[in-house]
């Protein structure tokens, strides 16, 4: 999992907003998220991420598009899914852009088993991106096995919470701490 988290522990303010993100960060922290996101080999995400990154990531430049444009995608729903826009993916310029939105794989039944049939294949790591409600039910399946999170220098004093809501504490074990010139504290933490 690869979150940014607030000092007081939030990943969105109350009505969701992310752009403190990239107030408080720094070409390093930046660089830090960008390569989290390249070790994938599967990008996995929830229905309403998924519906607001998939027009978006296409057409978009800077670090993050190439990583994000070319690793394939699975999206999980308990709402279905109604497809993306053709019209994002289907221009010369941006058809091998979107080739992995269009393509992703969506998962409509149990979240935890889902994980664990996309677990037991090979290849490299999967990174799951998203909101805080699918993170959530990410984090209560148990089935997570490094925590990267960007603690970034600003208390929003409300908000969401990946963390709310856990019916057994999560014991982690740190095993990586980088601090960025900005204030961003990159730790990360392993089952």
């Amino acid at each position: 999992m690869k979150m940014s988290v607030s000092l007081d522990g939030f990943v969105g303010d109350s009505h969701g907003q992310k752009d403190w993100v990239f107030k408080t960060g720094d070409e390093e922290s930046l660089a830090w998220s960008v390569e989290k996101i390249k070790e994938a080999g599967l990008i996995i995400m929830g229905r309403k991420s998924f519906e607001t990154m998939a027009p978006y990531w296409p057409t978009a430049t800077g670090p993050f598009a190439a990583p994000m444009n070319n690793i394939p995608k699975a999206l999980f729903t308990k709402k279905g899914f109604r497809g993306i826009d053709p019209a994002h993916t289907t221009t010369a310029e941006q058809s091998s852009s979107g080739t992995s939105w269009a393509k992703a794989r969506v998962f409509d039944g149990d979240l935890a088993e889902g994980i664990r049939e996309l677990k037991a294949q090979f290849g490299k790591p999967i990174v799951a991106i998203g909101g805080a409600g699918f993170m959530q039910n990410l984090i209560a399946t148990g089935l997570i096995d490094e925590y990267h999170l960007a603690i970034h220098p600003v208390a929003l004093g409300s908000g969401l919470s990946i963390f709310a809501g856990l019916e057994i504490p999560v014991y982690l074990k740190l095993a990586e701490v980088k601090v960025f010139p900005k204030g961003v504290i990159a730790q990360t933490y392993r089952i």
